[in-house]
């Protein structure tokens, strides 16, 4: 997980979803949890930081559906 001590990544980016948040995939479908899942550990496109800090992240799932998830910054490093 990212040092929240450390400068956050930049948006317009690649990071690296570290780990999912406790619960994150919680009541989501079935289709949506396969596709979070999917992208831990994988580069993807951090957007930009919300009112709240959290990351925004983008990526496209292998059926061509746009993702957006929003996470704490602990969760994701700067792709090096």
């Amino acid at each position: 997980m990212m040092d929240p001590r450390k400068e956050r990544p930049q948006p317009g980016t690649k990071v690296v979803l570290m780990s999912l948040p406790p619960g994150f995939l919680n009541d989501l479908p079935r289709h949506d949890k396969h596709a979070i899942s999917g992208i831990v550990g994988k580069p993807i496109l951090l957007v930009e930081y919300d009112d709240d800090g959290r990351a925004e992240l983008e990526f496209t799932d292998e059926s061509g559906v746009v993702h957006y998830i929003y996470v704490k910054p602990e969760f994701i490093r700067r792709v090096e």
